[in-house]
């Protein structure tokens, strides 16, 4: 981060006289792409330091809650879907006692509602599972609402921070591990750690179980860093893309080629929604599955 504030002045500089050279173009992208106790849009800059605290110290763990742009953004995110999902909500279920049919957008979410019922809890965790609907449905509504937000002018995305995405891999590796309790018990739960396969001969069984126990707690390691990782990496590998191209209109100043960089960002940006949306879908999906496959274990 102290890298990435030693060329916050410069950058600001270089936008500021519409030029750029081949060796900013990394501070560029790095400079959009990155948190900052700032927001930039239309031109302007507001810095969000006057929402800054003082860390908290742990030991020596040094934790800061400061307002950053990342945050802002995932907080204004999860009011939009409450203030947007839940008279929704409340109204479908008021049709649904009077047995009236939903019309526009809460026909669209009860729409939503009943595909990852159906197709992604009740295919991966089980019919007798509906229950993990809701928390399913939230994670892919709120990594859809920050792939999005990113999209727009403010340019603010939130899945491109590996902090986010890892406290929402971690969210969804402790509810894995939780319903593999609840579902197996202790003992079960245990076998998914301490696994034996059937038939081994007790003279081999320690021998096994030095091997099969960092295996599978490897396994279960990676799950959510696939997840973090898999988010995040399409998250920078797209807005780097498009921050790539569009610098090149600054650095070749063109007036031919300006109008031809446009069309292939808006190209790009086309197949940035399509990503943005397959990607909250595939995380809420692989929460399901690794929750249905720790259910169900061995």
């Amino acid at each position: 981060m102290s890298f990435f504030q030693g060329h916050q002045q410069e950058s600001h500089a270089t936008d500021a006289s519409h030029g750029l050279t081949m060796e900013e173009l990394p501070y560029f992208i790095e400079h959009h792409i990155g948190d900052a106790k700032e927001i930039e849009f239309l031109g302007g800059h507001w810095s969000l330091e006057s929402l800054s605290f003082a860390p908290i110290q742990l030991g020596g763990l040094s934790i800061d809650f400061s307002m950053t742009r990342h945050l802002l953004v995932m907080l204004l995110v999860g009011l939009f879907l409450v203030l947007s999902l839940v008279p929704t909500a409340r109204k479908l279920r008021a049709n649904s006692d009077s047995q009236k049919a939903p019309s526009g957008f809460g026909n669209v979410v009860e729409a939503l509602v009943l595909y990852f019922r159906n197709e992604v809890v009740r295919r991966n965790i089980g019919h007798d599972a509906d229950g993990y609907t809701p928390l399913i449905l939230t994670l892919f509504v709120f990594v859809l609402g920050m792939n999005l937000i990113g999209l727009t002018p403010l340019g603010i995305t939130p899945t491109a921070n590996v902090s986010v995405t890892a406290a929402l891999a971690i969210i969804g590796f402790i509810v894995v591990e939780i319903s593999g309790m609840r579902s197996l018990g202790i003992a079960g739960y245990a076998k998914t750690v301490f696994f034996l396969p059937p038939g081994v001969p007790r003279i081999m069984q320690p021998v096994i179980l030095l091997i099969m126990v960092p295996v599978e707690a490897i396994g279960k390691l990676t799950k959510p860093f696939a997840l973090a990782v898999r988010l995040v990496a399409n998250m920078v590998a797209g807005h780097s893309m498009v921050l790539a191209i569009m610098g090149m209109i600054l650095i070749l100043q063109s007036y031919i080629m300006g109008p031809l960089i446009v069309l292939a960002v808006g190209a790009i940006m086309i197949l940035e929604v399509f990503v943005a949306c397959l990607q909250a879908y595939i995380f809420a999906m692989l929460v399901s599955v690794f929750i249905g496959l720790i259910r169900h274990a061995h």
